[in-house]
């Protein structure tokens, strides 16, 4: 995972950047095997966005976060996103800010919308056709369809 950090500011999208200042970090040990060094090594990165408090987010950006991510931000407006894949706490935290960078683009691209669209009526006639093809083949096979 390539995270884009640029002088110090993680860019998500064309149009919205945050200074890496913005971020908050949070290390704790993490679980799994590994002995002495999992028990004692805070490797597990945690990184903290603010989003309600954010000076970079517009309104519009800000609603969409809260609204989409809602289930992973806290009752603060905190969004924390873990790492803890690697023995490394500096390596897990690029992993988290990667992480976060992807969730934040991908929340933030707009869905395409959907055109109506209607079957041909070729297409319909091909449908009933093959139910009434169906429909005979399930009724030859009935018991009442041979005489005794």
């Amino acid at each position: 995972m390539a995270v884009m950090i640029e002088d110090r500011l993680l860019v998500i999208n064309d149009d919205l950047i945050i200074p890496l200042a913005e971020l908050q970090y949070r290390f704790s040990t993490s679980g799994g095997p590994g002995g002495q060094h999992a028990n004692r090594a805070a490797t597990r990165a945690t990184v903290l966005f603010d989003v309600a408090q954010s000076p970079s987010l517009s309104a519009g950006v800000r609603a969409r976060i809260l609204r989409k991510l809602a289930n992973r931000i806290d009752q603060d407006g905190i969004l924390a996103v873990s790492a803890q894949e690697s023995r490394s706490q500096h390596h897990n935290r690029e992993l988290a800010i990667a992480r976060l960078q992807m969730m934040l683009a991908e929340t933030l691209k707009e869905p395409k919308r959907r055109r109506k669209t209607r079957p041909s009526r070729a297409a319909k006639e091909r449908r009933l056709a093959e139910k009434r093809r169906r429909s005979r083949q399930k009724k030859e096979r009935r018991r009442d369809h041979f005489p005794d």
